[in-house]
């Protein structure tokens, strides 16, 4: 079945099949594919929604928003910080999807619903384009009846591959789906144009098709070696006009190469030297290093030998192979060894079916050109691995499954291939419907997925953040101090496997300040600007746990040297804040030093005009040195804002 055939009245492509016309076997997989995931439309957005949609400003502008997700860096939107954009290397220029998020913002607002729905619509078309281009790539070998069946037991092991969930049921992840259109699609453009006799207009359309693909993610650029393997397998024993076939993916990745360039620039710049953007890397004795060749060349080995075995068995699945879900690998490791084994065997496929152009290798073949781009080989991608880098190519490993089952389907095991292939696809389909329901919300993710990557700094990070955002919305004391307590047992194993996180110190900074133990946090926060000096969120949080702590020595404690020097501190990280300048205030007025504390609540004044507290504190200072019009002044402002002051009752 692998070799060119010559067309006789048999290979007449069938009416229908198992009872479905065959014209509309394309139809019917995109309503399947869409169907599939029709419930994610009640979804929240999850994981790096907030990125590209709710918290990014470009997209929330709706469609005034469209210049700028052209105009910067991807990331540009959410941080809004230049020094940011450059967190994995080479930063990242997917404009395509965020300005289609800005569209549907305009139109449903924050709501995801809308989002999820086209997300899952968008998912079923690309069953559809999949099962054509299939369709056009073996109809010239193969019969055009078992073309008919590669063509849809291929798509039917897409469709419904658990895998996928990733990238449909997160928002987000619709990147994986459009820039699958534009690879898959462009292919097919190409093969039409050549059996087209005026070819220019589908060539022209292809390389739309390409370059919107490119726009949606790079790893779209992997078709120029996709291409060209294609066109040998397709036009296998012909002669073929390699640049009159190759020119649309050429000039749509010399496109968009330019216009990235004229974004991003041309340098890649170095690997980032944070664990959670660059997974190549430990610490030691509190240092970032980097891998020995032999720890990173296993580590790479082991995760495509992982993507392979969730490719033949999806599960368990997880959203979250960050630092040290994927522990660190070595030589001497059984499953490194097993999965080089396997890629040996692989390896082998190929090269045993380069000549004869076997379908087995050319699926092979698509598999690893989609993946080289995100295995981490020719440049770190910022984590070990993800379901969704599979997308793409496990467009190569379902041609492989189903030109398996169609040889078995049309060999004397018919019977047994087809109970195979029903229990394979209604197994991977009822997986997909449980799978997806995990992306209901992120608690949910968290909370399932920790089960699974349970050494993940990130997700631990991540639960452990979960649990300090629902304390701060329980009202039930107990309760709350159940989901502190919690929270912190994550971040402090997040800390254990990572432990320069500033996140997860600044996390338990804050669950240490929502428990009243101020003096653990600040101990936390130091922590924080010990491993980050600029980082603003943390100087925030130390200067608010300092000034309350200042509080408490001053006014239960009655330390007014210890609280006058923690306010001070304070003052350090909050020059904004009145709040500090009035404990210092009080604090100097107690302590008999009238002049600062008049200094000090002038300066509290200054920042907040209307405060009729700090007015009142002030006409006191003022009426203790002395300056009894001064006093009298301040007084009546503190009256006219808040006549019903209870300090006006003892004047």
């Amino acid at each position: 079945m692998g070799k060119q055939k010559k067309k006789t009245k048999s290979d007449k492509t069938p009416d229908s099949f198992f009872g479905i016309p065959v014209k509309r076997l394309g139809p019917y997989l995109a309503i399947l594919g869409s169907l599939l995931y029709l419930q994610t439309t009640t979804f929240d957005y999850t994981q790096d929604d907030a990125i590209v949609i709710n918290e990014n400003m470009f997209t929330t502008e709706g469609l005034s928003g469209i210049p700028g997700l052209f105009m910067y860096d991807t990331f540009y939107g959410y941080f809004k910080d230049h020094s940011k954009t450059r967190l994995v290397s080479g930063g990242r220029y997917r404009p395509l999807t965020p300005a289609m998020f800005a569209i549907e913002y305009a139109i449903a607002g924050e709501n995801p619903w809308f989002s999820h729905f086209i997300s899952a619509i968008s998912y079923g078309l690309l069953c559809w384009i999949l099962y054509a281009f299939l369709l056009a790539l073996l109809t010239p070998r193969l019969s055009a009846e078992t073309a008919m069946q590669v063509a849809l037991f291929s798509t039917l092991i897409f469709a419904l591959h658990p895998i996928h969930t990733e990238a449909v049921a997160n928002i987000k992840g619709r990147d994986e789906i459009i820039a699958a259109m534009g690879a898959i699609g462009g292919l097919w453009l190409m093969l039409r144009s050549i059996q087209d006799p005026k070819p220019m207009m589908l060539k022209g359309l292809a390389t739309l098709v390409f370059l919107l693909g490119l726009l949606a993610k790079e790893n779209v650029i992997t078709m120029l070696a996709v291409a060209p393997l294609t066109l040998a397998w397709h036009q296998e024993g012909k002669k073929i006009n390699w640049m009159g076939n190759l020119w649309p993916i050429v000039t749509a990745s010399l496109l968009f190469l330019l216009i990235r360039a004229s974004v991003t620039g041309l340098s890649a710049g170095e690997a980032p030297k944070e664990l959670m953007n660059n997974p190549f890397i430990k610490v030691e004795n509190g240092v970032y290093m980097p891998f020995t060749a032999a720890e990173k060349s296993a580590t790479i080995v082991y995760t495509m030998g992982k993507y392979v075995q969730l490719l033949a068995f999806p599960y368990p699945l997880t959203h979250d192979y960050y630092p040290r879900h994927i522990e660190i690998q070595s030589w001497s490791k059984p499953l490194v060894i097993l999965s080089l084994l396997v890629w040996l065997g692989l390896l082998y496929a190929v090269i045993r079916g380069w000549k004869k152009k076997t379908w087995w290798a050319y699926g092979i073949l698509f598999y690893v050109c989609t993946m080289s781009i995100t295995s981490n080989i020719v440049f770190p991608i910022g984590t070990n691995m993800s379901e969704r880098f599979a997308f793409l190519p496990s467009a190569g490993l379902a041609l492989i499954v189903g030109y398996a089952l169609a040889l078995g389907y049309n060999s004397s095991y018919r019977k047994y291939i087809t109970a195979a292939g029903l229990a394979l696809l209604i197994g991977y389909g009822g997986w997909t419907l449980i799978r997806s329901h995990v992306w209901t919300d992120n608690h949910t993710l968290f909370t399932t997925d920790i089960k699974t990557s349970k050494r993940s700094a990130k997700l631990l990070n991540a639960v452990g953040g979960d649990l300090v955002t629902m304390a701060e919305h329980e009202k039930d004391a107990v309760i709350k101090e159940e989901y502190l307590r919690e929270a912190q047992n994550y971040l402090k194993k997040a800390i254990e496997i990572h432990p320069n996180y500033k996140l997860s110190y600044l996390l338990l900074g804050n669950s240490s300040f929502y428990l009243g133990d101020l003096e653990q946090a600040i101990i936390y926060f130091r922590h924080v600007l010990k491993l980050d000096p600029n980082y603003q969120e943390g100087r925030k949080n130390l200067g608010v746990a300092l000034r309350d702590q200042g509080k408490v020595m001053g006014e239960k404690n009655n330390n007014l040297s210890a609280a006058i020097t923690l306010l001070l501190e304070a003052v350090q990280y909050l020059p904004d804040d009145y709040e500090t300048y009035q404990l210092l205030g009080v604090a100097h007025g107690q302590k008999g030093d009238t002049q600062k504390a008049v200094a000090y609540f002038r300066k509290e004044i200054e920042l907040a005009p209307k405060n009729a507290t700090a007015h009142f504190n002030l006409g006191i200072a003022l009426r203790q040195i002395g300056d009894i019009e001064g006093a009298r002044a301040s007084f009546e402002k503190a009256k006219e804002l808040d006549p019903n002051l209870p300090q006006f009752q003892n004047q």
